[in-house]
């Protein structure tokens, strides 16, 4: 039986969660240009914790869960990415975060029982594969080789962590998981740039109004629209049939990276970034016919 495509309301919203995920790139690194990352975050997830927390009371049971998604997702993920983007340019994060989709297959197949085939084998190592050409072309630029591109990977593997929390967790209201988390995770990274960073005062009174308005779309557009949205889509379809909303989100990042910020593509993250689209189109578009007959059944 051949995959059905999600209906139009939840294409409509897989769409609008792509391009405000690849514009966030841009929000982002104005953001953390100016500002330190981990305070950055922080305000962020005071934003939405502000926002969203007050309208929902978590169950007992649901505690670890939130818990655990504050520190896999907050500070894991968010920590690793926002820390990465003030060293490494959006265009090159927007297309090495697609590696969450071939850790999100890789982490449904041991937690959740979603065997990939041979083509999604074949996507795996052509992902993999691009993110290692597009780094290796940087590496000749100082600063900018290997060590940021890492920890965007390491950022995408605790994101692709925190979507098998989000299924082990069950049926949620997409607004308390999203107030919750941050709420449980603010406090986490304010250490951390309490710990880490200096200058923060500083920063918040310097900061122009570019840095400001990548705080609040990152806290609105990003975290309240698109995370909510995205939550709704996991709680309804399986890990390996949302994530490919993913495919246009780099391309978006890619394009806003060197309009609004007017960023460079040489060949190597040409090269890269096609590749690793490449996996991770083969992952998500092309599954095998088992798989498919595996994890479409609604």
């Amino acid at each position: 039986m051949a995959s059905r495509p999600l209906p139009p309301r939840d294409l409509f919203a897989a769409l609008t969660v792509a391009v405000i995920w690849g514009v966030n790139f841009v929000a982002v690194k104005a953001a953390v240009t100016a500002i330190p990352p981990f305070l950055v975050i922080t305000l962020r997830f005071a934003g939405v914790a502000l926002l969203l927390a007050p309208f929902t009371r978590p169950r007992p049971g649901q505690w670890r869960w939130l818990m655990a998604l504050a520190v896999v997702l907050g500070v894991g993920h968010f920590g690793l990415l926002f820390l990465s983007l003030r060293f490494l340019d959006a265009t090159t994060a927007a297309v090495v975060v697609q590696l969450g989709v071939p850790f999100s297959v890789l982490l449904a197949w041991v937690f959740l029982g979603e065997r990939p085939g041979r083509r999604r084998l074949v996507g795996l190592a052509l992902a993999f594969g691009g993110v290692v050409v597009l780094a290796g072309g940087r590496s000749g630029h100082a600063g900018s080789g290997w060590g940021p591109v890492l920890i965007v990977v390491t950022a995408m593997a605790m994101w692709a962590t925190a979507n098998i929390l989000v299924k082990r967790l069950g049926k949620v209201s997409p607004i308390l998981l999203n107030g919750w988390v941050s709420l449980l995770a603010a406090p986490l990274v304010l250490g951390l740039s309490l710990l880490f960073e200096h200058g923060q005062r500083m920063a918040l009174e310097t900061a122009g109004w570019q840095a400001w308005a990548g705080v609040a779309f990152s806290t609105l557009a990003s975290s309240v629209v698109a995370y909510t949205l995205w939550y709704r889509l996991l709680a309804r379809y399986p890990v390996s049939r949302v994530v490919p909303i993913n495919l246009l989100a780099p391309v978006v990042g890619f394009a806003a990276g060197m309009i609004l910020l007017g960023e460079t593509a040489g060949p190597a993250k040409i090269a890269g970034g096609v590749v690793t689209l490449i996996g991770v189109a083969i992952i998500e578009l092309w599954p095998d016919r088992r798989e498919d007959e595996e994890t479409t059944e609604a």
